[in-house]
């Protein structure tokens, strides 16, 4: 029987571990984060799903410290697998599974290497995304691909949606692979980085619509950051403005319009650099409403966006 060490959190991680679970492998030790009580928590529990089958957990703030290192080298494990754990393992920790350190990564590596992979994947109009299980380097996402799983992205999906198909994209990859991996026996694929480039995490305040892109790309920025990520935002009327779902349209703007925001025929829409949105869902000053109520209240003339 193999054995692993398991470095996981979220939902990737509660359906990975349950994969190693399936196929027998002796997991010794999770090592996982405690929740953030400042995050919205819409996923599932790595911790929980360990404490259900009797795994020892461990939540350390930086798992490289020489104790916590000490500790999982006395375990002498065969892997280690790292399912969506937001810490990078050092050269000390990596050098210890004998048969080598394993990350699944939520792209098709070597495209978007680094953070948030769905959701730049989104922003940049991307069709498809995947998952990709590599091995470990001191670097990030650079390692030998082991297996992929790919995804599409519809024009309407939104990060969560995609996140979703990225989770069970994880779950097959790694479902067939790892007989393979077990019996010494799985691919070893060296990647070119030239294909793909790195990315790095982002804020709230990257969801800013910048007005002066196409509807396409501010389409693509309201998917990217939708609930339960903190949306993308406006201000309009000297209120904060978060537009939470769009369509695009085939309307044009009427010769060289300002960006705005108006209601037509009961329906809410964004008039863009180039081309027309339309505002499925939306919040004023913190208030969700429909694009009647807005009329009802504010009159059916166009605001502009500041």
């Amino acid at each position: 029987m193999s054995s692993a060490v398991v470095f996981a959190y979220h939902n990737v991680g509660v359906r990975c571990l349950s994969v190693l679970l399936a196929h027998g492998v002796e997991v010794k030790l999770v090592v996982t984060h405690r929740d953030n009580p400042k995050e919205t928590i819409w996923f599932e529990s790595v911790q929980r799903l360990a404490e259900l089958h009797g795994i020892p957990t461990i939540t350390p703030d930086n798992p490289n410290t020489p104790e916590v290192v000490e500790q999982i080298r006395g375990l002498q494990p065969d892997f280690f697998f790292s399912f969506y754990y937001r810490e990078m393992l050092k050269a000390p920790l990596l050098a210890i599974p004998k048969r080598g350190a394993l990350n699944m990564h939520g792209s098709l590596l070597p495209k978007y290497r680094g953070r948030v992979p769905v959701n730049w994947a989104i922003i940049r109009g991307e069709t498809e995304t995947g998952a990709t299980l590599h091995y470990m380097t001191e670097k990030p996402d650079n390692g030998d691909i082991v297996a992929q799983q790919a995804v599409p992205i519809l024009p309407n999906d939104t990060a969560h949606e995609v996140f979703q198909k990225v989770t069970v994209a994880a779950e097959m990859a790694l479902n067939g692979v790892l007989p393979a991996l077990l019996a010494g026996k799985a691919p070893r694929i060296k990647q070119d980085l030239s294909q793909g480039a790195y990315f790095g995490g982002r804020k709230a305040e990257d969801g800013i619509i910048d007005w002066s892109r196409s509807a396409r790309e501010i389409h693509n920025l309201v998917r990217a950051v939708a609930p339960p990520y903190p949306g993308a935002m406006t201000r309009m009327m000297g209120k904060p403005m978060r537009i939470l779902q769009t369509l695009v349209t085939k309307c044009t703007a009427e010769g060289r319009e300002s960006p705005a925001f108006y209601v037509k025929e009961g329906k809410a829409y964004a008039i863009c650099a180039s081309g027309v949105l339309r505002v499925v869902r939306f919040e004023l000053d913190g208030v969700g409403m429909s694009a009647e109520e807005f009329a009802a209240r504010h009159g059916a003339g166009k605001f502009e966006f500041a």
